[in-house]
């Protein structure tokens, strides 16, 4: 089959593009011809064909362009064209949503939406990124009201995705790489690399450096920490995309000295060495739709601790949850991982205000998808597997629409 993944950037800084990355790969493993279709992206696959769209490489700019593409009608209608030759088309994000839209409605191709989810506007400080993420949140929801099949990364985005659209949706985790992402890896030059003693307690966050992911709070509670712990230390990895934000953290974190680092974005290539080097993951993010840094970390031997939101309960199985804001429970969880690594798996000290999904592991059955029938699936397996093998006969059928015309 022929096959368009759809995501606005194509980079290893953004946790869905390492989904498309990963599920291209199985795809054309699998003998599949696969292309993505990006606004820009620095990700090289052998024999996979990416598409490039452009866009403005100021942030704010393109950002901009990003909430109101649907107002460039010209380049819809160019690559929604392009489209046509295709038999299913899985989008991964808004706006490529658009893209699918359009070539479901002009040509009958199949349009897959594969579910992350968006941080909400309360996640955000100021008033025009709130307004921003409330726009983009609506205009995502009606990009995909007519989308043929849905899937979802978490139960948690699952539900989500119900109440805002009355879509249902089947149940994927994201897929980890375990080639990459495994125990017995080689931390020892990270903390050479920043002076870090062997016996000290090492922190690490990866991730978008951005509000919602809340690292003013997790410096808060580093400063609570390092009054218990004074040789503790603090790796902030992940690409700043808010610089405001970026430069109040810098300057909230100058009271600590060499025992807090910004690394910037980290190439993928030394990711599992990070992970491997610290001795607690630690994120107070406000809002998850899956958190693909946790399961890399669990995947590394790792404990987390971090904010009982969102899908967390279902993905951490060697960690500690804390009540969102609770940042003195953070902190003298992050003690506790460090003077036991051996923590007691998903411990949670907030009030249950939900009943606890199965495990992480477990094989889920999951209730009828929008448009289509659901299927038995597995821990982190790709859903472009199923979504391909349910989506042949559609295309088959959409191709012989379009020969007919």
């Amino acid at each position: 089959m022929k096959i368009a993944l759809l995501t606005p950037t194509f980079s290893h800084f953004s946790g869905i593009d390492r989904v498309v990355e990963l599920n291209a790969k199985e795809l054309l493993r699998k003998g599949h011809r696969v292309s993505v279709f990006c606004f820009e992206g620095d990700i090289n696959v052998p024999k996979l064909k990416v598409i490039k769209l452009g866009i403005s490489k100021n942030q704010t700019i393109g950002r901009i362009y990003r909430l109101l593409f649907f107002l460039d009608r010209r380049k819809i209608r160019t690559y929604g064209s392009i489209l046509r030759n295709y038999d299913v088309v899985i989008s991964h994000f808004y706006p490529m949503n658009l893209l699918a839209a359009y070539a479901k409605r002009k040509y009958g191709i199949r349009f897959v939406y594969h579910n992350h989810g968006v941080a909400p506007p309360w996640t955000f400080h100021s008033f025009p990124e709130k307004a921003y993420m409330w726009m983009f949140a609506k205009l995502s929801n009606w990009s995909i009201k007519d989308c043929d099949e849905a899937v979802s990364i978490s139960k948690y985005l699952q539900g989500v995705l119900k109440r805002e659209t009355c879509i249902t949706s089947k149940v994927v985790y994201d897929p980890i790489d375990t080639t990459r992402f495994h125990p017995g890896i080689d931390g020892q030059h990270i903390r050479k690399k920043y002076h870090i003693p062997k016996d000290a307690l090492l922190l690490f966050y990866n991730g978008r450096v951005s509000p919602h992911k809340g690292v003013h709070l997790l410096l808060d509670a580093f400063a609570m920490v390092r009054k218990k712990q004074p040789n503790a230390w603090l790796i902030i990895s992940g690409r700043h995309t808010f610089p405001a934000y970026s430069k109040k953290l810098k300057e909230q974190a100058a009271q600590f000295g060499k025992h807090a680092s910004f690394t910037g974005f980290t190439p993928d290539e030394e990711l599992p060495h990070y992970y491997a080097a610290c001795d607690v993951f630690v994120t107070c993010s406000l809002w998850e739709g899956f958190n693909m840094n946790i399961a890399e970390a669990q995947a590394c031997g790792k404990p987390v601790v971090a904010f009982d939101v969102g899908p967390h309960r279902e993905i951490v199985k060697r960690g500690k949850l804390v009540a969102k804001g609770g940042l003195t429970d953070f902190a003298e969880a992050v003690l506790a991982a460090g003077r036991n690594p051996g923590l007691v798996r998903n411990s949670i000290t907030s009030p249950p205000s939900r009943s606890p999904p199965p495990p992480f592991r477990e094989r889920w059955t999951i209730t009828r998808s929008h448009r289509q029938g659901g299927s038995p699936i597995g821990e982190c397996r790709s859903s472009v597997s199923t979504d391909v093998s349910r989506a042949r006969r559609g295309g088959e059928r959409a191709s012989r629409r379009r020969q007919d015309k």
